[in-house]
């Protein structure tokens, strides 16, 4: 007969409650145990280990993430709850500990306060009571009982009658409900996410003083499973250091210039919308974005440039970076030559149209042409300090990064799909191709190494976003490999070597293989 499993109910039950009891708190105070956490092992997670999760996963790293947390945090529960029935304090001990780091990680936050630590210490509290109280029931439960023979000697030992592990399972069931409920009902206390919901639905974005250029007659070509030109907010990709998104309010929200400058600049939200804004379309890329991977996309951005802002802070001669900061701690470094140039880098207020969505940076995120995302493309900021590479490290560049991170010449088979069959004849061979703030002029295919062979390509929207194009192929039957390359406006050829994203973005030519 198998052992009724007193330690891993116990545990399972205690975590439960003390997850539900945390995050409830956290539902009104806004700092999640889980979210603290999760981004703590962000910030000491290595970079090789970061990509490799990123290519498995891709935008749903963090959906990964917690759910790896989730199911270590179940394990540790259920061994307290072992320790707790057999070898009592130590399972108390054990839990204890878990929520100590809980606790600690909280407190490591940028923007911590000392109220970031009431959730996880109520949660952990919660747990330890459960754990305590289900730990003695199960003891006493499973305690072995002496019987009387009729004699008045020892009979052989019987063990507690069944109501006793009825109830225990009562208790159990319970306390596991209870927390359940908490953590639903964090959802329905989550006041910061909903009064920052409310206000972003409020805000009605002012017509730009400048208008994105029209997109031209041919500059999106009609083929089925290529990249749309622009792509809607739902379909942009998403990487960032952020579990939970920041409830950022934009009655509240103030970006501070300070550093190398010689007049400190302030300005807040309304201030931002009142100024000249300007709309731009724009292709943003991340440097974990493998060869022919899906972690690029192009939007129509409303902001204001950057530069008018730094122009007010009046830069040092010998400043060569700014470093902006997210609130949730996240920072990047960027030159400040790609900031004061011609190009359109922005402190954006609107995506597509909308003020932008909470996950792509509400209230105010930066968009910097050309650069890779983790050194320009700073969402929910609150900060840029004017200083010099040679001073301070960004986020990335202190986990081995490059520095300055320019967006690579690359090119990308969108149709057909790796692995397809298609039928012997004219197959359309299409997708898209990109080097922001350089442009491309021209895509090349190859069938089998053969020669390359030139494709057509659309009209440019601008040098700043991606560009479509197409190849007519004339199959034959049999497997083939197709591989493509594009042609910047300076003339240079797309580097071939196969690199991986590490330190500062992949080359190498995006090949797929068909079944004609």
């Amino acid at each position: 007969m198998r052992r009724f499993p007193w330690g891993p109910i116990t545990g399972i039950a205690a975590g439960v409650v003390g997850l539900g009891a945390g995050e409830l708190l956290a539902g009104i105070l806004g700092t999640s145990p889980v979210g603290a956490v999760s981004s703590a092992v962000i910030d000491f997670t290595p970079g090789w280990l970061k990509e490799a999760v990123i290519a498995v996963a891709g935008t749903a790293d963090k959906v990964v993430l917690v759910v790896s947390l989730l199911v270590v945090a179940a394990a540790i529960a259920i061994g307290a709850g072992i320790l707790e029935v057999r070898r009592p304090p130590w399972g108390a001990v054990l839990l204890g500990a878990l929520g100590a780091l809980a606790v600690i990680a909280a407190l490591s936050r940028s923007s911590a306060t000392e109220i970031a630590a009431v959730p996880s210490v109520g949660g952990t509290v919660a747990a330890l009571l459960v754990l305590r109280g289900l730990g003695q029931r199960a003891r006493t439960a499973r305690a072995i009982v002496p019987a009387r023979d009729s004699r008045g000697g020892s009979a052989p030992a019987t063990r507690a009658a069944g109501p006793s592990r009825r109830s225990f399972l009562i208790s159990a069931g319970i306390a596991a409900a209870v927390g359940v409920a908490a953590a639903v009902g964090s959802q329905a206390l989550a006041l910061g996410t909903r009064a920052v919901d409310g206000a972003r639905r409020a805000i009605r974005l002012p017509a730009p003083s400048k208008s994105a250029p029209p997109i031209p007659a041919g500059a999106s070509l009609e083929v089925e499973g290529i990249a749309p030109l622009i792509t809607p907010n739902a379909d942009f990709y998403r990487i960032d250091t952020a579990v939970f998104l920041p409830n950022l309010d934009p009655a509240e929200w103030k970006l501070r210039i300070f550093g190398m400058v010689e007049q400190e600049v302030e300005i807040g939200y309304q201030e931002l919308l009142a100024l000249p804004l300007e709309e731009s379309h724009a292709t943003l890329t991340c440097v974990s974005n493998v060869v022919g991977g899906d972690l690029i996309s192009t939007a129509t951005w409303l902001g204001y440039p950057i530069r008018s802002l730094l122009a007010r802070a009046r830069p040092s001669a010998n400043a060569d970076m700014v470093l902006s900061k997210s609130s949730d701690g996240f920072t990047a470094g960027t030159p400040i030559t790609a900031l004061t140039d011609e190009r359109n880098a922005i402190l954006a207020v609107g995506m597509n149209g909308v003020p932008l969505p909470r996950e792509h940076g509400f209230p105010v995120r930066m968009v910097v042409p050309g650069l890779y995302g983790y050194v320009s493309a700073t969402k929910w900021l609150v900060s840029m300090e004017v200083t010099r590479f040679d001073r301070v490290q960004a986020y990335w560049t202190q986990r081995a990064w490059g520095e300055r991170g320019p967006v690579k010449l690359s090119s990308r088979i969108d149709v057909p799909k790796d692995g397809a069959r298609v039928a012997e004849g004219t197959v359309t061979v299409a997708g898209v191709a990109w080097e922001q703030h350089t442009g491309v002029a021209g895509v090349q295919v190859s069938v089998d190494g053969g020669e390359w062979q030139d494709a057509d390509i659309a009209t440019e929207l601008t040098v700043d976003t991606w560009r479509q194009w197409r190849w007519d192929w004339a199959a034959t039957p049999g497997s083939h490999e197709l591989r493509a390359r594009a042609t910047d406006a300076t003339g240079a050829v797309q580097d071939p070597v196969e690199r991986g994203v590490l330190p500062d973005g992949a080359t190498g030519f995006h090949t797929i293989t068909v079944d004609v």
